[in-house]
């Protein structure tokens, strides 16, 4: 892909190597760009701020904790606030976002197990 005209941004130059990429169907590509978007931060911080909430406002959790957790709620409540933080901050991170998404496939694995179970 040829630009027309004297000024090539970066911009320009990154998009020319995912349509080179989507032409040559390279994913590696495309996935660096995706990867370097805003919405995996949005999402991981929106994680970790329902995982804070569960410090805050406890009492929110409780009717959708209590039926997988009978016992010792509110101490699960802080267990979970603690994980969803954790994960989220880590799915925020691009460093980190890899391990992130193992931690929130786990989890949710696990409340999935506990709600079947209960």
């Amino acid at each position: 892909m040829t630009v027309v005209g004297k000024r090539r941004g970066k911009k320009v130059a990154a998009v020319e190597k995912v349509v080179a990429g989507v032409a040559s169907k390279n994913p590696t590509v495309i996935a660096v760009k995706t990867a370097d978007s805003v919405l995996p931060r949005i999402i991981g911080f929106g994680i970790a701020g329902t995982g804070v909430a569960h410090f805050v406002r406890p009492e929110l959790f409780e009717s959708i904790t209590k039926p997988a957790f009978p016992e010792n709620t509110r101490e699960w409540i802080y267990a979970n606030g603690a994980t969803e933080t954790v994960i989220g901050l880590a799915i925020a991170n691009r460093p980190t976002r890899l391990f992130g998404l193992v931690g929130l496939v786990g989890y949710v694995g696990f409340l999935g197990s506990r709600i079947a179970s209960a």
